[in-house]
Order: structure tokens, then sequence, then C-alpha cells
């Protein structure tokens, strides 16, 4: 007995051993450069956010902050890299909401060898971008009714414009058809800036798109936004009604970005982490920036980066099942 409880009481020193040298470790982080991973090429709005809090958070904690782009298979390939790298908050992902869907329009079976609602820590959601309907000059539409009405009737359609199959605009595109009883058909590209030019050029009439790459086409007429799809006008466009307003139900979906960490990042991490995001998302520079590239400061505690995460991922997994989306 004597023997059992000496064995007992060293194996819970060694654990509070192990403990008190994991929170020094995790007191003393960041240690050494971080290395914040982005799914997608340089020089998208994911790309421009990356740098910007990189450039904040290098200078909040006295280590280089380095972006890292790993594009490939709508996010997939960068994302699987963060998953597999050691916990210790020294390599990071920022991603965009493509994050909750892609494995399930690129249908992957399991083949990307990660877990999107367990196989990370969620860190902080950084911002969050409405989705908007979008005319060209020449589409001649005044209002979303007016594109609706194009796209009614025996022999009559309505193209769209995407950034790509299976994307958050396309799957948009999709619940408005639904929503209204458009005949839409989809038109994608490979990625914001062909769509909008072809859009820009009135190959295309409309487009599903976030804010950043169309509003300075707003003021001289070359685009006009006739609908957000959130459930409340956007702060950054408070002029432009909602889907809901106009009679389309149900039809909401918000774009979003936030960093995460590989699964079982240290909660101490996470904390120091989402700390400084937080002040680096009220720094005034930085709100500015972001609004430009049509992005909303969100913050918060850890787990509203997880419950975003959890929600779009059944929901829309049931809209891509329903519509039968699938990316190329």
């Amino acid at each position: 007995m004597k023997h059992t409880r000496r064995l007992a009481i060293a194996a819970a020193i060694s654990m509070a051993g192990v403990c008190a040298t994991g929170l020094a470790w995790a007191q003393n982080y960041p240690a050494k450069p971080i290395t914040l991973v982005v799914a997608y090429p340089a020089g998208g709005d994911t790309d421009a956010l990356a740098r910007l809090y990189a450039e904040k958070l290098s200078a909040r904690v006295g280590q280089p902050v380095v972006v890292d782009n790993r594009p490939g298979a709508s996010g997939i390939i960068g994302s699987s890299y963060v998953s597999k790298a050691p916990a210790d908050g020294y390599t990071l992902l920022l991603a965009p909401s493509t994050f909750s869907i892609a494995q399930l329009v690129l249908k992957t079976n399991g083949a990307a060898g990660y877990d999107v609602l367990n196989g990370f820590t969620p860190i902080v959601q950084t911002g969050s971008l409405p989705l908007f309907l979008v005319a060209s000059a020449g589409s001649g539409f005044a209002t979303a009714k007016d594109a609706v009405a194009a796209a009614k009737g025996t022999g009559k359609s309505l193209s769209y414009a995407s950034p790509g199959s299976g994307s958050p605009m396309h799957i948009l595109g999709e619940m408005f058809a639904r929503a209204s009883g458009a005949n839409l058909a989809h038109v994608p590209y490979k990625g914001v800036a062909p769509a909008v030019n072809d859009v820009l050029g009135g190959h295309v009439p409309v487009t599903f798109i976030t804010l950043g790459p169309v509003a300075p086409y707003f003021a001289n007429g070359k685009l006009k936004p006739l609908a957000v799809a959130s459930s409340q006008r956007s702060p950054l466009a408070p002029t432009v009604p909602t889907l809901a307003e106009l009679g389309y139900k149900d039809v909401e979906v918000i774009a979003w970005n936030g960093l995460w960490g590989p699964r079982n990042l240290p909660p101490e991490i996470v904390k120091t982490l989402n700390g400084h995001f937080n002040d680096i998302l009220k720094m005034p520079d930085i709100v500015a920036r972001m609004a430009v590239l049509g992005t909303t400061p969100v913050g918060g505690e850890a787990d509203v980066l997880g419950k975003t995460n959890a929600a779009d991922y059944a929901r829309f997994g049931k809209v891509i099942k329903e519509l039968g989306i699938q990316a190329d």
C-alpha cells in the first residue's frame, strides 16, 4: 500500500512539473518568428489582411510574423499544412469562410487529411464580409427585382459571375435563384478579379461578390449594388437594401475570415493571440483599411470563430447537398 502511495505521489509531482514547464513555455511565447499561412495566392483580400495583421502583431510581440502563401484546392492545401504543424503557436492559418465548405464542394472524401470541425484551434474571428448582388451599368438594372424579372419566363435566363464553383458567392447565387424563382446561369471564374472585370466589361450582367473589389466602381456608375445578403444593411453601404427587405427570405450569406492554430494549441497561447488581435482590430488604421477591403472587424472570444465555422458547415452543407453544388 505504501509503495502504491509513493508511486501516486511521484506521478503527481511529475505531472505538476510537466504542467509548470508547459505554462512557463507558453508564457515565454513567442520566442521565435511566427508563420502566418494564407491558403491563397498573394494579392487577394485574405493575403492583404494577413499582411496588415502580421505587421501589427510583429510590432506587439517583438518577433517577425511571416506570411506564407500556400494556394491550391480552394484553400485545402494550406489548411492541411497547418493542421499537421506542431501545436506550438508558430504556425497559424488566416482563412476565409471557404474554410468551412471547401471539403464539401470538392468532395475530398477525407483525402484532405483534416477535420474542419475538430482539427484546428479557433483563435479569433477577424472580420465579416457581407455579399452583394451587383449589376453592370450596361445591364440596365436599377433594382434586384429588375434582375429577377429579366430571368423569369419561358426561354429567359440571366448569367451571373462568381469567383469560382463552390465559392460562397456561387452558393448565394443558387440560393437566390431558388428564393426568387429566377433562371440564373452560373459563370465561374478563377478568382475575384477576372469575375469583376467581365462584369465591368458587360460580358456578364451581374455578380455576387464582397464589397471591396467593386465599391470603387459605384461612384462612377460602372457598377450598381442592388442588394446585400445579410440580415441587416451593411454599415459600409447603408443605402443598399437587404434581400430580406425585398422579399427574398433565407438568402443570407456572410463571408468571414478568422485565425486558426493546429488542434490542441495551448490555451495560454490562444489567450495571448486572441488578446493581441482584439487590440489590433480596434486600431483606427486597421479599421479603415479593412473597410476599404469590405470587411467589418469582429473580434471577441475564440469560440465566436468556432461557432461561426460549425454553423456554416451545418447550414451550407445542407444547401450544397440540396442544390447539388460542386467545385470544378
